[in-house]
């Protein structure tokens, strides 16, 4: 009597995974990463990449070849992450009508890097950075943004990378 069927065959992840991977599910994993279809479509088209660095950096480059409407769509398509459960109710709060006041001055949720800043400060990173930049005019404001959209985009998909193709998180 036959055993049961063997398992089946695992995609390899990382590097070799997204290499490999059709052209649909490379730009569903870099939407994932980045909400811009242009973004996504333009780093999918220059596979294979012969290391993590060049992907890495070829998503840089592409982030900074977007067009306004397309940074524009990126932007609208992030949102706010709610308030840590943990954090004491006056940083909820403030948090909370921080970001309003972004959306509300700039039209977009407000996206920050924090990649390399420990678990521990991201609030205080956040809050303070929301602070800072809500008193930039509109297009030095868009201009940080986008930078922060790259380097958000840049950690989700190393991120993504070192997971594997078929694991999803919301946020990096």
């Amino acid at each position: 009597m036959p055993g049961p069927p063997p398992p089946a065959p695992r995609r390899a992840g990382g590097l070799v995974g997204f290499n490999a991977a059709s052209r649909a599910e490379a730009v569903a994993l870099l939407l994932s990463c980045c909400h811009s279809l242009r973004w996504a479509e333009r780093v999918a088209a220059h596979r294979p990449y012969p290391t993590v660095d060049a992907l890495l950096a070829a998503a840089d480059e592409a982030g900074y070849d977007l067009s306004r409407a397309d940074l524009d769509g990126a932007l609208a398509a992030e949102s706010s992450l709610p308030p840590h459960p943990g954090a004491p109710p006056a940083a909820r709060t403030a948090l909370r009508a921080a970001h309003a006041a972004y959306e509300s001055s700039f039209g977009h949720a407000f996206v920050i890097s924090l990649d390399g800043v420990r678990p521990g400060e991201r609030l205080d990173q956040v809050l303070a950075g929301i602070r800072s930049r809500l008193g930039n005019e509109p297009e030095e404001e868009r201009v940080i943004a986008a930078e922060e959209l790259r380097r958000l985009a840049r950690a989700r998909l190393a991120l993504r990378l070192a997971e594997g193709l078929t694991t999803r998180h919301p946020e990096a």
